[in-house]
């Protein structure tokens, strides 16, 4: 996907996220985060982009968040004020800019282009869920690409940096230390192997031969599996299934 097209989506499920938001009461619950209401899901989604605008306006990642003041105002006027700010930082620069971001590969404004994109996206549908609405359907190119970046953004990076605090992830391992056991991803198409070890997972295009788990969904079910926003009945799974569960688990540990 090129900039313009996660900027296309973003505005899409923005919008959609903000109308569903204004479609029902703000103390409705999100189903998709247990323990959150509807006006905590847009509260969250605000600072987030408030968090990102500021971040590539002062070219450093705030040290103290959230700002004071921000209790005072209104969550949807907020909410709007937030994508505002968000997109005019976007539209003031090329995606080449250097910006702070959290994944060293990567320093610069088309990060935050896509982690914006996949960021709403997810919330968007978290927001239609509490609401009552019907979910709108993730296009399929938007849903790979989620995959992606849950899997190697996410799975593969933070296994990396925080090696220890991945090891002691609650329930524990089933993989050995050697890594030999490979886990296969199929969204469509495209397909990703992950080689796991209780201190990291490797994440490789393609699909292995003999993995100890495949699991395969059409692209928008993986991708809402992957972030714990569908059950088990959205996948396939070939294989030991117990391994299904442990990439869940891993990927709870890493995205929460």
């Amino acid at each position: 996907m090129d900039d313009s097209r996660y900027l296309e989506c973003l505005s899409s499920d923005y919008a959609s996220l903000r109308d569903a938001a204004a479609a029902t009461e703000l103390t409705e619950p999100v189903p998709g985060c247990p323990g959150w209401t509807m006006g905590d899901l847009v509260s969250h989604v605000a600072l987030v982009y408030l968090h990102k605008a500021t971040s590539m306006r002062t070219g450093q990642i705030p040290e103290s968040w959230p700002p004071p003041g921000l209790d005072d105002e209104p969550l949807l006027p907020l909410l709007e004020r937030a994508y505002g700010e968000l997109t005019a930082e976007f539209s003031q620069r090329a995606p080449t800019d250097p910006t702070p971001t959290w994944y060293d590969p990567d320093q610069t404004v088309a990060f935050w282009i896509r982690r914006m994109a996949q960021e709403t996206v997810i919330h968007r549908i978290d927001a239609e869920q509490a609401a009552g609405l019907p979910v709108t359907a993730v296009p399929d190119d938007l849903a790979v690409d989620g995959v992606d970046e849950v899997l190697k953004r996410f799975l593969a990076d933070s296994s990396l940096n925080w090696p220890d605090e991945f090891a002691q992830m609650p329930g524990g391992h089933l993989a050995s230390e050697d890594g030999r056991d490979t886990i296969t991803i199929t969204a469509g198409r495209t397909a990703w192997t992950l080689r796991p070890s209780p201190r990291r997972v490797p994440v490789e295009d393609g699909a292995s031969d003999h993995p100890r788990v495949a699991i395969q969904a059409a692209p928008e079910e993986m991708l809402r599996w992957l972030w714990g926003r569908s059950g088990d009945d959205a996948i396939r799974v070939t294989g030991d299934q117990e391994w299904a569960a442990y990439l869940r688990r891993m990927l709870a540990e890493v995205t929460e």
